[in-house]
């Protein structure tokens, strides 16, 4: 069993369309969905393309899918900003009654046998969790607690947006980085798992076109998004810095 790994797609469609080129090239068994396909730009459009994705799949929720559904059940989250709150509307309101339905249907984390590296759990953000922060920086006493009791021998996780590889106790870790919200260098970001490692990988694509595509579209926070998530990402090293702190608290 090979296994491809994308998270933090974030609505990103042009991003998602040029990693699932990636991953077919790569002729994996099996693609992981881990989590925030929503909020974003084009999220209507995301789950479409997910749906007929033509390759074996299965989908985990994110905080941001949570959050999403929460909107449509009329939930106001206290985790969600207060300015955030009308883009979140947007984003649930673009949303067709089967696509929530399916929404809906996403597990927490899924454990996946794959060759070489023996069993493996796909998380959000931690086993306990889909919105806990932690990055390669965050000591790890503070990390322990939720990665207690695991059986497997490895964990895949995104929900900061970075990748990086540690060591938690005995359970080796992996972020997969973002698809659609990078921080750093521009493109997508992903991972492959099998038969005996994991391996990054970074899709790059037509920034410019997906800038435009992005910016067409009736997202309140279009502008906004073509720039700094897609033209231009925040720098990995101040994004780091900022979440190791938030996990700290």
């Amino acid at each position: 069993m090979r296994v491809a790994a994308i998270y933090d797609i974030h609505g990103n469609l042009p991003a998602l369309e040029a990693v699932l080129e990636d991953v077919r090239q790569d002729t994996v068994d099996l693609l992981v969905v881990g989590g925030d396909v929503l909020p974003g730009p084009m999220p209507g459009e995301t789950i479409d393309r997910l749906q007929d994705i033509g390759i074996s799949a299965t989908f985990i929720q994110g905080n941001g899918d949570r959050e999403v559904l929460a909107v449509l059940a009329g939930i106001e989250s206290a985790a969600v900003p207060e300015s955030y709150r009308p883009v979140m509307a947007w984003v649930a309101h673009q949303l067709r009654p089967d696509q929530v339905q399916w929404l809906e249907s996403w597990l927490p984390n899924v454990t996946i046998d794959v060759t070489g590296l023996g069993e493996v759990l796909f998380c959000h953000a931690t086993p306990r969790s889909d919105a806990e922060l932690f990055t390669r920086l965050t000591p790890e006493d503070q990390l322990r607690s939720a990665f207690a009791g695991l059986t497997t021998s490895a964990v895949v996780c995104g929900h900061t947006h970075m990748q990086f590889e540690r060591r938690i106790g005995d359970v080796c870790v992996l972020n997969a980085g973002s698809v659609g919200m990078p921080f750093g260098a521009p493109g997508a970001y992903w991972l492959v798992l099998g038969p005996t490692n994991a391996q990054f990988r970074h899709t790059a694509y037509d920034l410019s076109a997906a800038a435009a595509r992005i910016r067409a579209t009736d997202y309140p926070q279009a502008a906004e998004f073509a720039a700094n998530n897609v033209l231009n990402p925040p720098p990995e090293e101040r994004m780091l810095q900022a979440f190791t702190r938030a996990s700290r608290r």
